[in-house]
């Protein structure tokens, strides 16, 4: 049964839980504080495990996961669709250990903030112009060099379901800079769980992952249109627009 008012009282108690989860596993990593930044990942993966199993239970909310061997090398830039919240709560489970790159306000929220600026991220001044994309350069360049992965949303921010929106330039420019390579990751997340949405849908969210765009020799805008047109094409054939509007 998926009527609106059953779907409302399931993500009302998935909330709870994740409230709890949140507090339990972020309190966690800050007493952790004295830990390396790797053993504290591990933490935040377990964290995200119980948001899939929350889901789950709650929501009746899955996913599957197809092209993990292009995962399978030393280190790249992710580059990840963006949609929905979900992404931000689940990815940790199926990449490696990586290193989120988001806007420094993200580590003010009590508790959640506390912990994601004790995993290593790079949290930038969106508002600073060129010197964040200098700091990015080079704290990302820093990281990759030691083996590291690195993850962002071209976007910068969620984009509807069928609505396509003009990528950053920050991931392209850090690659064609650094010389490593992108991992594209497209899904449709934002089909079950929409942008500003307190309900989340029943149903298989899909992933996928694409090879490697290498970034050796290229300009930014170069590889910046590579992943654009992998990324949205992806979509928009693992996309049903029936779920767009629901």
């Amino acid at each position: 049964m998926n009527s609106k008012p059953v779907l409302f009282v399931r993500s009302v108690l998935f909330w709870a839980g994740f409230l709890i989860n949140t507090v339990f596993f972020g309190l966690a990593i800050v007493l952790l504080f004295f830990t390396s930044p790797r053993f504290r990942l591990k933490v935040a993966r377990l964290w995200a495990k119980v948001n899939i199993a929350l889901l789950k239970i709650f929501c009746g909310l899955t996913f599957e996961v197809s092209g993990q061997e292009h995962l399978d090398r030393e280190n790249a830039i992710i580059l990840c669709k963006h949609q929905s919240t979900w992404e931000t709560l689940v990815l940790h489970s199926f990449t490696p250990y990586v290193h989120w790159v988001f806007k420094r306000e993200l580590m003010l929220i009590p508790v959640f903030g506390w912990a994601l600026a004790l995993t290593d991220p790079i949290a930038i001044n969106r508002g600073a112009g060129r010197s964040a994309i200098n700091q990015l350069i080079k704290k990302g360049t820093k990281k990759l060099k030691a083996g590291e992965w690195l993850i962002l949303f071209p976007e910068g921010t969620r984009t509807a379901p069928g609505k396509t929106r003009k990528y950053k330039i920050g991931g392209a420019l850090l690659a064609s800079k650094s010389g490593y390579p992108v991992i594209p990751i497209a899904h449709n997340a934002g089909e079950f769980w929409p942008k500003h949405s307190f309900i989340k849908w029943p149903g298989k969210i899909t992933v996928v992952i694409g090879p490697a765009i290498e970034s050796k020799d290229r300009s930014a805008d170069e590889i910046n249109a590579e992943v654009f047109e992998w990324i949205e094409g992806t979509v928009k054939q693992i996309s049903d627009e029936s779920r767009w509007n629901r």
